[in-house]
């Protein structure tokens, strides 16, 4: 007989408990072919969180920008990438803050006829969505050919000055700047960070090749409010083509040109940009401005009812300035805030500003610190003072204020301030000043 013999076996171990829902399964099989097949908008809310945890933060942007939108994703990927990230910065959005910094990052380290620039570009259908603000402190020039290894001939002059003056240019933003449509603001310095032991002074240039694409640039980005150009040594006649090219701009409300070498006739075209513009924030901090400059802003500043802000700080006004820019603001009702500390200025200029401090009633910052407004002119303001009831800051410091009469000025702006902060605890839908 056939003797047949039915042996059992059973992992103890093993339990139903541990096998994965076919769900799971499916998820992990998206997320691990996500690159091949982005499948993401057709699965439920809750599925995709799932599948948005399991992504590799080095999948390609293409597969990535305008299909993962979770922004726990993108808080990983800048995680991973910056030790610093404040994304209050960034409309507390760590998509755009990927993406501006990212984009930023290219650009600071583009290099002009050597880089392609398609590596820009194409990233512009990636990032066009979310940039609204480029941050970008170094512009490279282009790599400097040596002549020898060309086999040029080093006796022509004229090439040599040619070839210097084509390695100057930096990369021209238009095509990028004008291709992004949220963007608001825009901070150049056209500067490089480290440039080792080849140092030159070329390094540092913003030539009128850059200055004239930039201006036209500026023309064509119209949702732009804010632009700031510093620390790049932009000089008068960059200035004025800047300015003309700003001059008619439907949404520019602020403007940063501090640290440069802008002279009268640069502050004479600003002086009409403020006048036929919608212009808020004018800031001209650390340029070589003098009277007649000054003159020409205090006419704008006479002709404009938007400027709230204006920083002259650090110029060469002296009292032909400063009693020029105090006249406008015996008939201009919309600046709040003034900046004319080191400006060589003394006891004309305070006589006029007693007078403004009597009649303006929109001032509510005043700086004259690290001038030599001496004791009469510290009483000149003291006097100016006793009914004004808006100023809420006046800087006195190293202004050779004497002692008492400072005492007496703060007293007078400390209990302003206090009154406004009081009428703001009643009225708490009014603006803080």
């Amino acid at each position: 007989s056939f003797y047949t013999r039915r042996c059992i076996t059973e992992d103890l171990s093993w339990s139903l408990v541990t096998v994965p829902p076919l769900t799971e399964l499916c998820l992990q099989h998206i997320a691990h072919n996500f690159e091949n097949n982005p499948i993401l908008n057709d699965l439920l809310p809750e599925h995709q969180k799932k599948v948005v945890e399991r992504l590799s933060t080095s999948l390609p942007l293409t597969v990535t920008a305008n299909t993962v939108s979770h922004e726990e994703y993108w808080k990983r990927c800048c995680m991973e990438r910056w030790q610093v990230c404040d994304v209050s910065n960034y409309g507390d959005s760590w998509k755009r803050m990927f993406f501006e910094r990212h984009l930023e990052n290219v650009l600071k380290f583009f290099i002009p006829n050597t880089t392609d620039p398609e590596q820009v570009l194409e990233l512009i259908p990636l990032c066009k969505g979310y940039v609204r603000k480029l941050e970008i402190n170094q512009f490279l020039p282009p790599l400097q050919v040596d002549p020898k290894e060309e086999g040029h001939d080093l006796s022509d002059a004229e090439d040599e000055a040619e070839t210097g003056e084509v390695y100057k240019h930096h990369y021209n933003l238009k095509e990028l700047i004008t291709s992004l449509p949220h963007l608001e603001e825009l901070h150049l310095i056209y500067d490089v960070k480290s440039c080792g032991m080849n140092f030159e002074w070329n390094l540092f240039n913003f030539t009128e090749l850059d200055c004239s694409n930039l201006a036209s640039a500026m023309k064509m980005c119209r949702n732009l409010k804010v632009f700031k150009l510093t620390r790049s040594k932009v000089d008068d006649d960059k200035i004025k083509l800047l300015a003309r090219n700003l001059q008619h701009h439907p949404c520019l409300l602020e403007l940063d040109l501090s640290h440069n070498l802008i002279r009268d006739h640069g502050a004479q075209a600003l002086g009409k940009l403020i006048s036929h513009s919608r212009l808020e924030t004018l800031n001209l901090c650390n340029n070589q401005i003098c009277h007649l400059g000054a003159q020409a802003l205090a006419q704008g500043l006479a002709e404009s009812s938007t400027l709230t802000s204006l920083n002259l700080r650090l110029n060469f006004v002296e009292d032909k300035g400063g009693e020029a820019i105090g006249r406008a603001l015996l008939t201009n009702t919309s600046l709040k805030c003034l900046h004319l500390g080191s400006n060589n200025l003394s006891e004309p200029t305070a006589a006029v500003f007693s007078q403004v401090l009597a009649q303006n009633t929109s001032l509510t910052s005043i700086n004259f610190s690290c001038n030599h407004l001496g004791l009469d002119g510290g009483k000149q303001l003291l006097a100016g003072l006793a009914n004004n009831k808006t100023l809420t800051k006046l800087d006195l410091r190293h202004a050779e204020v004497e002692q008492e009469t400072d005492f007496l000025i703060h007293e007078i702006v400390w209990a302003n301030r206090e009154a406004v902060r009081l009428a703001s605890l009643q009225h708490p839908s009014t603006e803080p000043l």
